[in-house]
Protein backbone atom coordinates (compact mmCIF):
# COMPACT_ATOMS: atom_id res chain seq x y z
CA UNK A 1 0.00 0.00 0.00
CA UNK A 2 1.25 3.44 -0.82
CA UNK A 3 0.61 6.54 1.18
CA UNK A 4 0.92 9.75 -0.60
CA UNK A 5 0.40 12.97 -0.75
CA UNK A 6 -1.61 13.94 -4.04
CA UNK A 7 -0.27 16.48 -6.88
CA UNK A 8 -2.59 19.27 -9.11
CA UNK A 9 -2.00 15.91 -11.40
CA UNK A 10 -4.36 13.77 -9.05
CA UNK A 11 -6.92 16.69 -8.83
CA UNK A 12 -9.64 15.36 -11.36
CA UNK A 13 -9.41 11.77 -9.15
CA UNK A 14 -9.36 13.06 -5.56
CA UNK A 15 -11.83 16.00 -5.68
CA UNK A 16 -14.19 13.33 -6.89
CA UNK A 17 -13.21 10.12 -5.03
CA UNK A 18 -15.84 10.64 -2.73
CA UNK A 19 -18.50 10.99 -4.41
CA UNK A 20 -17.73 8.27 -6.95
CA UNK A 21 -15.63 5.50 -5.06
CA UNK A 22 -16.95 5.97 -1.25
CA UNK A 23 -20.35 4.21 -0.13
CA UNK A 24 -20.40 5.95 3.62
CA UNK A 25 -22.75 7.70 5.69
CA UNK A 26 -20.55 10.02 7.19
CA UNK A 27 -20.57 12.53 4.71
CA UNK A 28 -17.79 13.83 2.47
CA UNK A 29 -16.88 16.81 0.38
CA UNK A 30 -18.33 17.73 -2.51
CA UNK A 31 -16.14 18.06 -5.31
CA UNK A 32 -17.09 21.70 -6.17
CA UNK A 33 -16.72 22.40 -2.32
CA UNK A 34 -13.33 20.85 -2.62
CA UNK A 35 -12.32 22.62 -5.71
CA UNK A 36 -13.63 26.28 -4.01
CA UNK A 37 -10.90 25.19 -0.90
CA UNK A 38 -8.52 24.42 -2.90
CA UNK A 39 -8.40 27.53 -4.90
CA UNK A 40 -8.40 29.56 -1.23
CA UNK A 41 -5.60 27.47 -0.37
CA UNK A 42 -7.84 25.89 2.49
CA UNK A 43 -6.99 22.94 0.90
CA UNK A 44 -3.72 22.03 -0.65
CA UNK A 45 -2.35 19.11 -2.69
CA UNK A 46 0.01 18.56 -0.21
CA UNK A 47 -2.30 18.29 2.67
CA UNK A 48 -4.73 15.62 0.67
CA UNK A 49 -3.34 12.15 1.34
CA UNK A 50 -4.01 9.16 -0.61
CA UNK A 51 -4.32 5.19 0.13
CA UNK A 52 -3.08 4.00 -3.73
CA UNK A 53 -2.65 0.44 -4.39
CA UNK A 54 -2.01 -0.87 -8.44
CA UNK A 55 -2.93 2.79 -9.10
CA UNK A 56 -6.50 2.48 -7.72
CA UNK A 57 -6.88 5.26 -4.57
CA UNK A 58 -8.62 3.58 -1.57
CA UNK A 59 -8.36 6.01 1.18
CA UNK A 60 -8.25 9.87 0.96
CA UNK A 61 -7.82 12.30 3.67
CA UNK A 62 -8.23 16.18 3.59
CA UNK A 63 -6.42 18.10 6.02
CA UNK A 64 -7.54 22.03 6.54
CA UNK A 65 -6.12 25.40 7.57
CA UNK A 66 -6.52 28.71 6.80
CA UNK A 67 -5.31 30.41 3.63
CA UNK A 68 -2.38 31.91 5.81
CA UNK A 69 -1.36 28.87 7.55
CA UNK A 70 2.05 27.50 6.84
CA UNK A 71 0.90 23.86 8.33
CA UNK A 72 -3.16 22.02 8.32
CA UNK A 73 -5.08 22.97 11.76
CA UNK A 74 -7.67 19.89 11.60
CA UNK A 75 -7.94 16.46 9.61
CA UNK A 76 -11.62 17.71 7.87
CA UNK A 77 -12.32 14.41 6.12
CA UNK A 78 -11.43 11.11 6.38
CA UNK A 79 -13.08 8.27 3.68
CA UNK A 80 -11.77 4.41 2.80
CA UNK A 81 -13.48 2.68 0.20
CA UNK A 82 -16.01 0.07 1.27
CA UNK A 83 -13.59 -2.77 -0.31
CA UNK A 84 -10.95 -2.57 2.12
CA UNK A 85 -11.90 -5.00 5.05
CA UNK A 86 -9.57 -3.43 7.35
CA UNK A 87 -10.61 0.29 6.81
CA UNK A 88 -10.01 1.73 10.68
CA UNK A 89 -6.14 -0.39 10.01
CA UNK A 90 -5.87 1.71 6.96
CA UNK A 91 -6.97 5.54 7.79
CA UNK A 92 -4.62 4.99 10.45
CA UNK A 93 -1.61 4.46 8.41
CA UNK A 94 -2.80 6.99 5.95
CA UNK A 95 -3.20 9.46 8.81
CA UNK A 96 -0.07 8.54 10.24
CA UNK A 97 1.88 9.10 7.24
CA UNK A 98 0.43 12.14 6.98
CA UNK A 99 1.64 13.22 10.56
CA UNK A 100 5.00 12.44 9.68
CA UNK A 101 5.29 14.59 6.91
CA UNK A 102 3.70 17.59 8.56
CA UNK A 103 6.19 16.76 11.25
CA UNK A 104 8.91 16.50 9.21
CA UNK A 105 8.06 20.42 7.27
CA UNK A 106 8.24 22.20 10.64
CA UNK A 107 4.34 21.22 11.99
CA UNK A 108 5.14 21.16 16.51
CA UNK A 109 2.04 19.33 17.15
CA UNK A 110 -0.31 16.78 15.45
CA UNK A 111 -3.59 18.94 13.14
CA UNK A 112 -6.73 17.69 15.45
CA UNK A 113 -9.46 15.60 13.57
CA UNK A 114 -12.78 17.14 13.19
CA UNK A 115 -16.05 14.69 12.61
CA UNK A 116 -19.16 16.13 11.87
CA UNK A 117 -22.72 14.80 12.56
CA UNK A 118 -26.31 14.73 12.89
CA UNK A 119 -28.37 14.71 15.90
CA UNK A 120 -28.94 11.69 17.07
CA UNK A 121 -26.40 9.54 15.25
CA UNK A 122 -25.91 6.87 17.71
CA UNK A 123 -29.17 5.90 17.00
CA UNK A 124 -28.45 5.37 13.41
CA UNK A 125 -26.64 1.85 13.48
CA UNK A 126 -24.06 2.74 9.71
CA UNK A 127 -23.51 5.95 11.49
CA UNK A 128 -22.51 4.65 14.52
CA UNK A 129 -19.97 1.76 12.93
CA UNK A 130 -18.69 4.73 10.39
CA UNK A 131 -17.74 6.73 13.39
CA UNK A 132 -16.35 3.66 15.34
CA UNK A 133 -13.77 2.54 12.76
CA UNK A 134 -12.81 6.39 12.26
CA UNK A 135 -12.30 6.94 16.34
CA UNK A 136 -10.52 3.50 16.38
CA UNK A 137 -8.25 4.49 13.60
CA UNK A 138 -7.50 8.20 14.97
CA UNK A 139 -6.90 6.55 18.02
CA UNK A 140 -3.88 4.33 16.38
CA UNK A 141 -2.59 7.54 14.99
CA UNK A 142 -1.84 9.07 18.49
CA UNK A 143 -5.27 11.33 18.07
CA UNK A 144 -6.83 9.15 20.93
CA UNK A 145 -8.47 12.67 23.14
CA UNK A 146 -12.04 12.73 22.21
CA UNK A 147 -14.34 15.75 23.08
CA UNK A 148 -17.92 15.92 21.68
CA UNK A 149 -19.08 20.04 20.95
CA UNK A 150 -22.69 21.32 19.91
CA UNK A 151 -22.39 23.30 16.84
CA UNK A 152 -24.62 26.51 17.08
CA UNK A 153 -26.12 28.98 14.13
CA UNK A 154 -28.20 32.46 15.24
CA UNK A 155 -29.93 33.66 11.94
CA UNK A 156 -31.75 37.51 12.13
CA UNK A 157 -35.35 35.82 12.62
CA UNK A 158 -34.22 34.71 16.23
CA UNK A 159 -33.86 38.45 16.96
CA UNK A 160 -31.76 40.76 18.44
CA UNK A 161 -31.37 41.06 22.63
CA UNK A 162 -31.65 44.16 23.93
CA UNK A 163 -29.25 45.96 26.15
CA UNK A 164 -30.75 45.78 29.98
CA UNK A 165 -27.61 48.10 31.39
CA UNK A 166 -26.77 44.96 33.90
CA UNK A 167 -22.93 45.13 32.12
CA UNK A 168 -20.64 47.70 30.65
CA UNK A 169 -18.55 46.61 27.77
CA UNK A 170 -15.68 48.73 26.61
CA UNK A 171 -12.38 47.39 24.68
CA UNK A 172 -9.51 47.46 26.51
CA UNK A 173 -6.03 47.60 23.99
CA UNK A 174 -3.39 46.08 26.60
CA UNK A 175 -3.29 42.23 25.90
CA UNK A 176 -2.03 41.60 30.08
CA UNK A 177 -6.10 42.74 30.93
CA UNK A 178 -7.36 40.28 28.80
CA UNK A 179 -4.83 37.52 29.90
CA UNK A 180 -5.81 38.50 33.21
CA UNK A 181 -9.29 37.36 32.81
CA UNK A 182 -8.73 34.37 30.48
CA UNK A 183 -6.95 32.63 33.71
CA UNK A 184 -9.61 33.55 35.48
CA UNK A 185 -11.98 32.20 33.84
CA UNK A 186 -10.06 28.95 33.72
CA UNK A 187 -11.08 28.51 37.03
CA UNK A 188 -13.26 25.89 37.34
CA UNK A 189 -13.87 25.63 33.75
CA UNK A 190 -16.35 23.39 32.49
CA UNK A 191 -15.00 23.42 29.02
CA UNK A 192 -12.88 20.40 28.18
CA UNK A 193 -9.73 21.64 26.66
CA UNK A 194 -9.32 24.55 28.95
CA UNK A 195 -9.22 21.80 31.51
CA UNK A 196 -6.79 19.89 29.69
CA UNK A 197 -4.71 22.41 28.96
CA UNK A 198 -4.18 24.21 32.38
CA UNK A 199 -3.74 20.72 33.45
CA UNK A 200 -0.72 20.31 31.28
CA UNK A 201 0.62 23.66 30.51
CA UNK A 202 -0.21 25.86 33.84
CA UNK A 203 -2.60 28.49 34.13
CA UNK A 204 -0.66 31.41 32.52
CA UNK A 205 0.79 29.37 29.04
CA UNK A 206 -3.09 28.50 28.81
CA UNK A 207 -4.25 32.00 29.43
CA UNK A 208 -1.48 33.43 26.74
CA UNK A 209 -1.94 30.61 24.07
CA UNK A 210 -6.04 31.40 24.30
CA UNK A 211 -5.09 34.79 23.23
CA UNK A 212 -2.69 33.95 21.01
CA UNK A 213 -5.57 31.89 19.59
CA UNK A 214 -8.12 34.43 19.05
CA UNK A 215 -5.53 36.69 17.74
CA UNK A 216 -5.04 34.48 14.70
CA UNK A 217 -8.05 34.25 14.19
CA UNK A 218 -10.22 36.18 11.19
CA UNK A 219 -11.64 38.39 13.41
CA UNK A 220 -10.07 41.47 14.55
CA UNK A 221 -8.62 42.31 17.92
CA UNK A 222 -10.21 45.69 18.29
CA UNK A 223 -13.86 43.86 18.32
CA UNK A 224 -13.19 42.18 21.80
CA UNK A 225 -14.59 43.74 25.44
CA UNK A 226 -14.11 43.67 28.89
CA UNK A 227 -17.64 43.20 30.42
CA UNK A 228 -17.88 45.34 33.90
CA UNK A 229 -20.75 46.46 36.25
CA UNK A 230 -21.45 49.68 36.56
CA UNK A 231 -19.05 50.62 39.03
CA UNK A 232 -16.41 48.92 37.00
CA UNK A 233 -16.12 45.60 38.19
CA UNK A 234 -14.79 43.48 35.75
CA UNK A 235 -16.99 40.72 35.35
CA UNK A 236 -16.39 38.55 32.39
CA UNK A 237 -15.29 39.36 28.40
CA UNK A 238 -16.79 39.04 24.90
CA UNK A 239 -14.73 37.93 22.15
CA UNK A 240 -16.38 38.61 18.81
CA UNK A 241 -14.59 36.87 15.91
CA UNK A 242 -14.89 34.76 12.46
CA UNK A 243 -13.85 31.63 10.66
CA UNK A 244 -12.98 31.91 6.86
CA UNK A 245 -16.73 31.46 6.40
CA UNK A 246 -18.74 33.15 9.10
CA UNK A 247 -18.70 35.66 11.63
CA UNK A 248 -18.84 33.62 15.32
CA UNK A 249 -19.35 34.09 19.03
CA UNK A 250 -15.06 32.87 19.14
CA UNK A 251 -15.00 33.29 23.15
CA UNK A 252 -17.03 34.45 25.92
CA UNK A 253 -16.67 33.54 30.26
CA UNK A 254 -17.54 34.95 33.06
CA UNK A 255 -15.01 35.22 36.18
CA UNK A 256 -15.77 32.64 39.03
CA UNK A 257 -17.03 34.90 41.49
CA UNK A 258 -19.50 36.21 39.09
CA UNK A 259 -21.16 33.23 38.04
CA UNK A 260 -24.87 32.06 38.42
CA UNK A 261 -26.03 35.49 37.97
CA UNK A 262 -27.33 35.67 34.53
CA UNK A 263 -24.14 37.43 33.07
CA UNK A 264 -23.68 35.00 30.44
CA UNK A 265 -26.70 36.07 28.55
CA UNK A 266 -25.79 39.20 28.73
CA UNK A 267 -22.25 39.07 27.13
CA UNK A 268 -23.86 36.38 24.49
CA UNK A 269 -26.16 39.28 23.63
CA UNK A 270 -23.37 41.54 23.46
CA UNK A 271 -21.53 39.42 20.71
CA UNK A 272 -24.99 38.82 18.91
CA UNK A 273 -25.42 42.43 18.50
CA UNK A 274 -22.26 43.22 17.74
CA UNK A 275 -22.73 40.80 15.02
CA UNK A 276 -25.70 42.10 14.22
CA UNK A 277 -25.02 45.59 14.11
CA UNK A 278 -22.89 44.59 11.22
CA UNK A 279 -24.79 42.93 9.25
CA UNK A 280 -24.37 39.32 9.85
CA UNK A 281 -26.90 36.82 8.56
CA UNK A 282 -25.46 33.82 10.45
CA UNK A 283 -23.56 33.79 13.35
CA UNK A 284 -21.99 30.07 14.34
CA UNK A 285 -20.14 29.31 17.58
CA UNK A 286 -19.75 26.07 19.47
CA UNK A 287 -19.32 24.58 23.19
CA UNK A 288 -18.39 21.18 24.08
CA UNK A 289 -21.86 19.04 25.13
CA UNK A 290 -20.79 18.49 28.87
CA UNK A 291 -20.72 22.44 29.43
CA UNK A 292 -24.61 22.73 29.53
CA UNK A 293 -24.66 26.04 31.15
CA UNK A 294 -23.29 27.40 28.28
CA UNK A 295 -25.37 25.17 25.70
CA UNK A 296 -28.33 26.78 27.45
CA UNK A 297 -27.07 29.56 27.40
CA UNK A 298 -27.11 29.39 23.57
CA UNK A 299 -30.77 28.10 23.29
CA UNK A 300 -32.17 30.59 25.20
CA UNK A 301 -30.24 33.66 22.72
CA UNK A 302 -32.51 32.08 20.09
CA UNK A 303 -29.00 29.74 18.59
CA UNK A 304 -29.91 26.52 17.34
CA UNK A 305 -27.79 23.15 17.23
CA UNK A 306 -27.16 22.31 13.48
CA UNK A 307 -24.65 19.70 14.32
CA UNK A 308 -22.49 17.31 16.70
CA UNK A 309 -19.25 17.24 16.22
CA UNK A 310 -16.51 14.75 17.81
CA UNK A 311 -13.05 16.07 17.69
CA UNK A 312 -9.69 13.44 18.26
CA UNK A 313 -6.77 15.02 18.97
CA UNK A 314 -3.44 14.66 20.97
CA UNK A 315 -3.38 14.46 24.24
CA UNK A 316 -2.46 18.09 25.46
CA UNK A 317 1.46 18.02 26.57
Amino acid sequence: MLFRPTTVHDLDRTAAYAVHAVDDPVSGIAEDRYRAELAERRFRPEWTWVAERDGEILARAVWWGRSDSEHPVALDCLHVSRSVEDRAGLAAGLIAAGQRAFRTAGATQDPQYNLSLPGGWRQDPALAAAVAWRKAAAASAGLGEEVERLRYEWIPAAGVPPRTGRLVFSPEPDDEAFVAVFRSIARGSLDIATRRDVAALGADRQARDDLDFYRNCPGERDWWRLARTPDGTVVGMALPSRTPYHPNVGYLGVVPEFRGRGHIDEILAEITRFHAARGAQRITATTDTVNVPMAAAFDRAGYRTTEIRLVFEAPAG
